[in-house]
Parts: C-alpha cells; sequence; structure tokens
C-alpha cells in the first residue's frame, strides 16, 4: 500500500502529522518540518577493518579516577576531523570505560579558535552529542628557551614545543626541551619525547628534534622505550584482529561459545589470527574456525 510521501520508504508528510511533528509536540522541543523520511539499514556492525589511528592517546590515572588524554596535533582546519573526533571519543569510551579528553595542539591560533568551537549533533537548541576539545595554541602556551625553565616543568615544555616549534624559532625551543629531558628519568623522557615527535607538524622541526634525540639517545635508541612501543604495535594489531574476527563470525551468525571467544581475544599471535580472519568469512561453525590448531594456543 502506497503511503504519502516523496521517496522510498517515505512516511506520511507535514499535513499528516497534524500540524506539528509529534516531537514537537510530546516532547515540547522544536523539531524542523520533515519533507521525506526513510528507513535505513539499522546494523551498525563493521566486518572491514578500517584504521583509524589519534596522534597520541595517554591513560591518566587520578585520586578521582582515570582518564583517557586523546591529543591531536592540527595544522589546520579540518571539518572532517569533528567527526573523526567524536568516534575516537565514543570507541575509545566503549573499549575502556574510561573518560575520554580530547586536547587539540596546534601552532596556528586561527585553528585554535576553530577547534575551540562546540561541535554539536542533534536537533537545533536540543544537541544530543556535544563536543568540547580542549585547545592548547600559540596564544594560550608560552615559548620556553631557557632548559632551566623547560626543567622545571616538562611537560609545559613539551606543550610550548609542539605549538610553536617551528620557522627560525624551533631550534631553540627544541634544544632547550631535549636538555630538560636530561634531567628526568629515562622512562618520562622516552615518553615525553614520543610525545613531541607526534605533535610536531613542521617538517624542519621534526628533522631537528630527531636530530637531537638520536645525539642524547634517549627516544630513538632507548632499547627498552622502542621493546615496549613495538609490544604496544603488535598487542593493538592483534586486538583489531581478534575484533573483526568476532564481529565477522557475528554477522554471518556463527555461534560461539565464551571459551571459544576468550580463545580468540586472548591470542596474541598475528599469523594464527590472519588464519583465522581468512576463514571465518567461510567456516559454518566454530570447528571450522579452529580446526587443524590443536588444543592450545602455542600448537
Amino acid at each position: 500500500m502506497p503511503v504519502p510521501g516523496t521517496g522510498p520508504g517515505a512516511v506520511p508528510g507535514p499535513l499528516e502529522w497534524g500540524g506539528r511533528h509529534p516531537f514537537s509536540r510530546l516532547l515540547h522541543i522544536p523539531f524542523p518540518e520533515p519533507r521525506d523520511i526513510a528507513i535505513l539499514n539499522a546494523d551498525l556492525t563493521e566486518i572491514e577493518p578500517i584504521e583509524r589511528r589519534c596522534d597520541t592517546l595517554l591513560r591518566v590515572d587520578t585520586d578521582d579516577g582515570n582518564y583517557l588524554f586523546v591529543i591531536e596535533s592540527q595544522g589546520k582546519k579540518d571539518e572532517a576531523k569533528r567527526g573523526s573526533w567524536a568516534y575516537y571519543l565514543s570507541y575509545l569510551y566503549e573499549k575502556y570505560r574510561c573518560e575520554p579528553v580530547l586536547i587539540v595542539l596546534t601552532q596556528s591560533a586561527s585553528t585554535a579558535r576553530w577547534a575551540a568551537k562546540p561541535v554539536q549533533f542533534g536537533l537545533p537548541g536540543w544537541p544530543t552529542l556535544i563536543l568540547r576539545p580542549l585547545v592548547l595554541g600559540p596564544d594560550n602556551v608560552p615559548v620556553i628557551v631557557d632548559p632551566g625553565v623547560a626543567a622545571d616543568d616538562v611537560p609545559l615544555a613539551v606543550f610550548s614545543a609542539i605549538t610553536h616549534g617551528r620557522g627560525t624559532g624551533a631550534l631553540a625551543i627544541l634544544e632547550s626541551l631535549a636538555a630538560a629531558l636530561e634531567t628526568v628519568d629515562v622512562d618520562s623522557a622516552a615518553m615525553f619525547a614520543q610525545l613531541t615527535e607526534s605533535g610536531l607538524v613542521d617538517p624542519q622541526a621534526k628533522k631537528i628534534w630527531r636530530d637531537l634525540m638520536t645525539t642524547i639517545n634517549y627516544f630513538f635508541r632507548h632499547e627498552v622505550a622502542e621493546k615496549v612501543r613495538e609490544e604496544g604495535r603488535e598487542e593493538a594489531r592483534a586486538e583489531e584482529r581478534a575484533r573483526v574476527i568476532l564481529r565477522t563470525l557475528d554477522w554471518r551468525g556463527i555461534e560461539l561459545s565464551e571459551a571459544d571467544r576468550e580463545r580468540v581475544r586472548s591470542c596474541g599471535d598475528l599469523g594464527r589470527l590472519a588464519l583465522w580472519l581468512d576463514r571465518c568469512y567461510e567456516v559454518t561453525d566454530a570447528a571450522g574456525l579452529f580446526d587443524g590448531d590443536g588444543d592450545g594456543e602455542g600448537a
């Protein structure tokens, strides 16, 4: 039976709403008059791996709770980032059940003003989701070129380098930070060096920083830091493959016991996960996924 409207799956138009949209009448909120409404696929599962990476992710533990600091370096205005930022925060909260905090770093005053504007998703006057980044830029971060001042507050010196580290003044700022890193423990220096490396957007500044770090033998040659980074990369790849495998099997209607799910989630062997990923598109039951793998993880 055809329904009034202008497109496929349309629902009753303005006259059939009785003059006002039901949301306006029932919830007493403004709602634009619909011209056409279509029912879309409600399945939000992603079965193909999509690479999405923030620049830096830190877990910060405090007496009041744990937070995830999502740090993004923004060279210029990019409207597409607003959707990406919302995705990052929602995904991280769903994964870690930990409050995410978005921090945008920029060397441009105009980009800082753009990034600081709240992003609203939803109805005019009644946003469903509000995204409010914290922004550090050249207008609210001091220039630090004195190694002593940098050593007194190394995190502030890092933000100074990221937000002011370009052009002719970059060398003095980065040298002061490099000297300050010699005053802290090696693991902290490695973390601060990585944060600086991720945040610098100017190619010449990146080269200067890498040369400085190679010279003082911290982040780029520190054996423990490199091992931690590589382990973190492998763990992230393994977790993502496991998620894709489980989502694909769920999408195909293949039932897995909780023990089977845990076997997939806990597997850290990238080769084995790649094999299971290939199989998950073809198998008809859980036994087919693990066929030939033996009883243990190391088989």
